[in-house]
């Protein structure tokens, strides 16, 4: 399927790496190999305690974007521990991963999520929001959970801020697994989720939309799911934690 814009592929480090040493490591490779490619968008988002330092490591972000794994809400108060959408774009952050199954799973509802992703965009940054079921059954009704979050988490956003929203899809089976989704079976959620969006908004609106896939994404299985996919690029976990991986993922929807 042919594309139209820049594929997307976005490196969640999540609680990683283990020392300062390690991320300013991982962030200064990441720009050498990286270099000044425009040929896709690349977003890392590290732990908030690593961004600032590798925000001096990437510059002004020509090659490699910074995100972010989260963000409250308000803007400030008091709220102990949480870090504000301000302080990121104060630290040059540009894309904030929402929704994401780890934070579900640890009690973050749809009405949370909500609050996060209309304060994001409304500042003007990038809300990836994810979505995804827990496990599959016959009878499909893991379709319903996944519409459930995307209505949602979209709950009183105008499609006028739909070009900041991206949608990554990650089945919870498939995270850290070594098990990924087929490309089938991201095709089958990629024209779900469209749906979806196009009963909410209209569809011309609904394709300003970019949709990742997220699950296990390898430099081995990465080009077939993106072009069989049809999907808009990708939410790495595990292999954005290696240099040389991550790039190559990057290099596979880029170069096939």
């Amino acid at each position: 399927m042919k594309k139209v814009r820049q594929p997307l592929v976005i490196g969640n480090w999540k609680m990683h790496p283990t020392s300062l040493v390690l991320a300013t490591k991982l962030a200064r490779e990441l720009k050498k190999k990286f270099g000044q490619r425009h040929d896709a968008t690349v977003v890392v988002a590290p732990p908030f305690v690593y961004i600032e330092s590798v925000r001096a490591l990437l510059g002004s972000g020509k090659s490699v974007i910074l995100g972010a794994q989260d963000a409250f809400p308000a803007n400030d108060g008091s709220y102990t521990s949480q870090i504000s959408i301000p302080m990121l774009q104060d630290l040059g952050v540009r894309y904030v991963i929402l929704g994401h199954s780890e934070r579900r799973a640890l009690g973050e509802t749809d009405a949370e999520i909500n609050k996060k992703l209309t304060a994001t965009i409304k500042a003007g940054l990038v809300g990836v929001l994810c979505v995804g079921e827990q496990a599959r059954d016959a009878g499909g009704h893991y379709l319903s959970f996944i519409e459930e979050q995307v209505r949602h988490a979209l709950k009183g956003i105008s499609k006028s801020k739909l070009e900041a929203i991206t949608i990554a899809y990650e089945p919870l089976w498939a995270i850290g697994t070594g098990t990924n989704a087929t490309p089938a079976d991201v095709h089958e959620i990629k024209l779900f989720i469209e749906r979806i969006l196009t009963d909410m908004y209209g569809r011309t609106n609904a394709q300003r939309v970019r949709i990742l896939y997220g699950g296990s994404v390898n430099s081995k299985n990465a080009q077939e799911l993106y072009s069989e996919g049809a999907v808009d690029g990708f939410l790495v976990g595990g292999a954005s934690l290696k240099a040389e991986e991550f790039v190559s993922i990057v290099h596979r929807i880029t170069h096939s």
